[in-house]
């Protein structure tokens, strides 16, 4: 090895130098330390720059003498065998703290000889800070960062901003926030969103606050991952701190809460930074009036709307529409119409959304003819209605029963290539229901079936009709279909089914059907046992009602109002008044709320049964327990009362019940009208009648029987017949009981004539004559000697399948007796025992006395 010349500067030499010292030695490599001595003027000329080692030197034959060093630019290679240290990169890079570019090439090629990058060491860091200082390469600085975090090995966002702040301190560079902001933001890009939040933290407890935009997509990145917790904290802390935060911000918040249907939280956020003076845009204010219309507040959604208006913001046509629709859902009609004036006035155009709902607001207020009109106007502009707008006029029209019009828009639907919906299909079958067009309602639930669109509900319409009709035949094919085409029955499938059976009294297979239901996982809810409690009362199997309600009870269902109301109606209809009391006191024991139908159904129950005192009771405990009493509870004791012949205490309810401004409904005169007519005082009757007519109630056909009655009982037919013709005038229908009391008591008073036309003319109307008729008839012939007549009424009831009872047989027999026929008397005996009618105390009577005693039981049978 060639000899080297020594190095013998004095240390004022490097004091000179424009580096210092620590640099100047790091920049040399171990081997020319060791071995060479260098002139302090080619150490100054050099002192920035990587040094070859000694072996580079010896290969290069036109070298200059080893005490001379080779000058070497950043552009050139470095040699594989040059030693980096993170000092000497970090000491390059001050030196060049004025010239970005070069420490940024510099750092690049120690980065690739060295791997610096996997460190992020103090030379990453100067760089940093020499990048940010130039507003040319912040965009570098920036690419740094955001290649580095996406790694693994990148530190926590605390550890971070504390190792900037140290470098910047050590280095003499100063805080500069963009910086830290890029620190933040790389987090964020790289979704590393808990080194985000520590990062966050370090700095506002440092006082660096970071940039509004990057907190913007720190936030907006955390809701677009799902995070919205994290964001809402966040967020918190941004207030709480007194950063500074915008529109976007309230906007961004605003919205995440509304996606979780936290309306009030959004709307805090709008009022916050509305009292803050955070400056507002119209993408804001119609997100406010966007949670306003969610919680159906129109009057504040109007009130925002106005506010956008008066900043001279035009609303968009969406916000429009959302506030439309949120009036009208409100039945605020008035509104809405104003609304839809100002939106086409700021330069929108009527949408199909907003003249759909508006279609839909007419008919909800019974204006079916402006809905029309709508859809004739909209359909001339050019708007081209969907199944929407077809589906709500084709509802409107069923629920008005224009079922005519109605069926006009579902072939005016088809005609335009849209398929009918389940949904308008249902409204059809339900609107020619309501109309009793069942054949219509069938051809179209066939219809429906056909083309597989039936669903459950579908079924259910035909179901429920031909239940609550008592036709469970009917009913039972529509099911036998329904689980058939594998449409799952529902509860409310199960439920008019068992309804169905139960009417018809077919507690077993109504029983059978609760069964089936948990079989398919169906659970039975308190509908269910409320209908089949009620079937059991309803067919007298009182037992087995209190049973299947107990065992209801130790399902955990809890019963409803209904369902008590049947128990305890159940119970006083069975005579079990007493009990029913009971079970209702140990319901209020369990904290059930009584009710004034079950304190009817107890009253009602009481009186029945005579404990008229108990009636009393109930109704007294009834007022002091709070429930007020209903017109039905003063209808049931004033009833009750007067059947009982207690008029007087009739008559006291009657003031109790004014006196409460309760007024009387018809039921409530009738039962004092019948009263009266029992006691024969027509006089009092008559006023009540009256009365009737001057609290404008009208009367109806029960009152004007009643009326009837009470001068049929006086042999008054004129007055009578008086009522039979005011009925005629004023459109009341005349039922078999009105024509049964008026051919009776004509038939008293021997118009016979006039018996048999009436007898015509209730028969042209198609009133059947029931028993009691054709024993008014047979009693009024014979006591007029038409026997041959009388014999006649009966032949007709025997050709018609209608069974006469004894009192008939009796009456004949007697009227032969009466003539000395004793012959046909005894055959008649003999037909009415083949008949399977015992003959009673009557029977035998007229056959030993040949006489009929005219007893107050027999008038009594035939009381119409």
């Amino acid at each position: 090895m060639k000899s080297l010349v020594p190095f013998t500067a004095s240390s004022s030499s490097f004091s000179s130098l424009p580096v210092s010292p620590r640099l100047l030695f790091s920049l040399i490599p171990c081997e020319c330390l060791s071995s060479a001595f260098l002139s302090s003027s080619s150490i100054e000329e050099n002192a920035s720059v990587p040094l070859p080692d000694s072996d580079s030197v010896e290969a290069n034959p036109t070298s200059e003498p080893q005490n001379s060093i080779e000058i070497q630019t950043f552009q050139k290679p470095i040699s594989g065998k040059t030693r980096f240290s993170q000092i000497c990169v970090v000491d390059t890079l001050l030196s060049h703290i004025n010239d970005p570019q070069s420490a940024l090439e510099y750092y690049k090629r120690a980065e690739k000889q060295r791997g610096f990058v996997r460190e992020i060491g103090d030379s990453f860091l100067v760089l940093l800070h020499i990048l940010v200082n130039s507003r040319n390469h912040h965009w570098a600085a920036r690419n740094l960062i955001n290649n580095y975090l996406s790694g693994d090995s990148a530190p926590s966002g605390a550890v971070l901003v504390d190792r900037l702040i140290n470098s910047s301190e050590r280095y003499g560079f100063g805080l500069k926030p963009r910086v830290f902001n890029y620190f933040l933001n790389g987090y964020v890009r790289a979704r590393r969103y808990k080194d985000a939040e520590d990062c966050f933290y370090a700095l506002v407890s440092r006082g660096i606050a970071p940039s509004l935009l990057i907190l913007n997509h720190f936030l907006n990145s955390l809701l677009r991952a799902n995070m919205i917790d994290q964001a809402r904290g966040l967020f918190r802390d941004i207030v709480s701190k007194n950063l500074r935060y915008d529109r976007a911000t309230v906007y961004m918040m605003m919205c995440a809460s509304l996606r979780e249907d936290k309306v009030e939280e959004a709307e805090k956020y709008f009022l916050e930074a509305k009292n803050c003076g955070i400056m507002l845009d119209p993408l804001v204010y119609s997100t406010a009036i966007r949670a306003a219309c969610m919680k159906l507040e129109s009057s504040v959604a109007c009130g925002l709307l106005s506010e956008m208006k008066e900043r001279r913001w035009v609303p968009s046509e969406s916000t429009f529409t959302l506030v439309i629709c949120t009036c009208l859902k409100q039945r605020n009609m008035t509104v809405a119409l104003r609304l839809k004036d100002e939106m086409i006035n700021s330069g929108h155009s009527m949408n199909l959304v907003v003249a759909t709902s508006l279609m839909k607001g007419y008919y909800q207020q019974g204006d079916l003819h402006s809905s029309l009109a709508l859809f004739d106007k909209i359909v001339e502009d050019g708007l081209t209605p969907n199944k929407v707008t077809y589906a709500v006029l084709i509802e409107g029209c069923c629920v008005k029963r224009n079922m005519v019009k109605a069926r006009e828009l579902y072939m005016q639907m088809k005609s335009a290539g849209i398929p009918p919906t389940v949904y308008v299909v249902n409204s059809l079958i339900r609107g020619y229901l309501k109309i009793q067009l069942t054949e219509e309602a069938t051809k179209l639930f066939e219809e429906a079936v056909d083309d597989g669109i039936a669903n459950a509900f579908t079924y259910n319409s035909l179901i429920s009709w031909f239940c609550e009709g008592g036709r469970i035949d009917d009913a039972s094919k529509i099911w036998r279909k329904m689980i058939d085409r594998g449409v799952e029955p529902t509860v409310v499938s199960y439920n008019n089914m068992i309804l169905g059976n139960c009417k018809k009294r077919n507690m077993d297979v109504a029983s059978d059907l609760l069964s089936e239901m948990t079989a398919r996982n169906l659970k039975a809810n308190v509908v269910t046992y409320s209908i089949l409690v009620n079937g059991y009362f309803r067919k007298g199997e009182t037992e087995k009602a209190i049973a299947l309600f107990d065992h209801m009870v130790s399902l955990g269902i809890s019963p409803n109002d209904v369902t008590l109301h049947t128990l305890i109606n159940g119970l006083c209809k069975a005579g079990q008044t007493t009990v029913a009391k009971d079970r209702m006191e140990k319901f209020v024991t369990m904290g059930f709320t009584t009710t004034c139908m079950i304190y009817n159904s107890l009253m009602d129950g009481f009186i029945k049964e005579g404990q008229i005192n108990s009636a009393l009771a109930v109704y007294n405990e009834m007022c002091e327990s709070g429930v007020f009493p209903s017109v039905v509870t003063y209808t049931t004791l004033i009833d009750g009362f007067c059947k009982k012949q207690n008029i007087n205490l009739a008559l006291k309810m009657q003031s109790e019940m004014r006196a409460k401004g309760i007024e009387m409904d018809v039921t409530a005169y009738n039962a004092l009208i019948d009263a009266f007519c029992k006691r024969r005082d027509m006089t009092s009757a008559r006023e009540l009648f009256d009365e009737i007519l001057e609290v404008g109630l009208s009367p109806n056909t029960v009152v004007y029987n009643t009326m009837i009655g009470g001068y049929r009982d006086l042999y008054n037919m004129e007055a009578a017949l008086e009522f039979y013709k005011r009925m005629k005038n004023e459109g009341v229908q005349c039922d078999l009981a009105t024509y049964t009391t008026l051919i009776d008591g004509l038939l008293k008073v021997g118009n016979i004539l006039l018996a048999s036309d009436l007898y015509q003319e209730m028969l042209s109307k198609d009133i059947v004559p029931d028993v009691i008729t054709y024993s008014v008839l047979v009693r009024g012939l014979c006591n007029k000697g038409q026997l041959e007549n009388a014999r006649k009424i009966l032949e007709e009831m025997l050709k018609k399948s209608i069974t006469p009872n004894v009192l008939i047989y009796n009456t004949l027999i007697a009227g032969y007796f009466k003539e000395g026929n004793l012959q046909e008397a005894f055959r008649l005996h003999d037909e009415m025992l083949d008949k399977g009618l015992g003959p009673d105390d009557t029977t035998y009577d007229i056959l030993v006395s040949g006489k009929l005693k005219e007893s107050s039981s027999h008038l009594g049978a035939l009381s119409v």
